[in-house]
């Protein structure tokens, strides 16, 4: 029994969505404090993206034929795969940036594909929180509006392709504060980051209930 935590910020100390996904956790580790947590931090720790080609050009030959490069990055695949297969609960802190998943991620993701057994899925009815921050606004009737690739298609993945049972976390306007285009948006801002924060919270003592079930 484990519970995953992904972060994928290149923002450090500073960083929006780990400071969301701290406080899922804190609530997790509160109710569950004997359930030991895995860490993988994609932004200080990236995947080389050249290992998916390389795992996935060694995928469907014979274990003779590969290459030691071939072999080597099936195996990374392979330890991505099984992280999330193990894993019981998940905290996954996957930021948007430039409209969409990050290099990282997209890496992480592809490379836990390839070293996927065909018709697994990873995360088959494991309670999992995704935290997703946006620097600006990206709703209904806002310029952005349309822009977000990166919520939908991480709910294709990690639901429809991986089976997880997924709660997710938002916030938006996150760089209200940083950049002085957006000081209108004030106080707009920071009730969006209170009810993240609450929403945040409340996301970890579900997230504990469902693991203890």
């Amino acid at each position: 029994m484990s519970v995953l935590r992904v972060d994928a910020t290149i923002q450090g100390d500073r960083s929006a969505s780990s400071a969301l996904a701290d406080l899922v956790l804190d609530e997790f580790v509160v109710a569950r404090p004997g359930v030991p947590v895995v860490r993988r931090h994609l932004g200080q720790d990236p995947l080389p993206a050249h290992v998916w080609e390389v795992a996935t050009s060694g995928l469907y030959l014979p274990e003779a034929a590969r290459t030691a490069a071939q072999r080597e990055a099936l195996a990374t695949a392979e330890r991505i795969a099984t992280e999330l297969q193990q894993a019981t609960s998940a905290v996954l802190a996957l930021p948007l940036y430039n409209f969409g998943v990050s290099q990282h991620v997209k890496t992480w993701i592809d490379l836990a594909i390839a070293g996927t057994p065909q018709g697994i899925r990873l995360l088959e009815g494991t309670p999992t929180v995704l935290v997703t921050t946006r620097g600006g606004a990206y709703g209904p009737g806002t310029p952005r509006e349309g822009w977000d690739h990166n919520t939908d298609f991480l709910r294709r993945i990690l639901v429809d392709i991986w089976g997880a049972d997924l709660t997710v976390v938002e916030r938006e306007f996150t760089l209200v504060g940083v950049n002085p285009a957006l000081d209108e948006f004030t106080e707009m801002a920071a009730t969006m980051h209170k009810a993240a924060e609450e929403a945040a919270g409340e996301a970890g003592r579900v997230l504990a209930a469902r693991h203890a079930a």
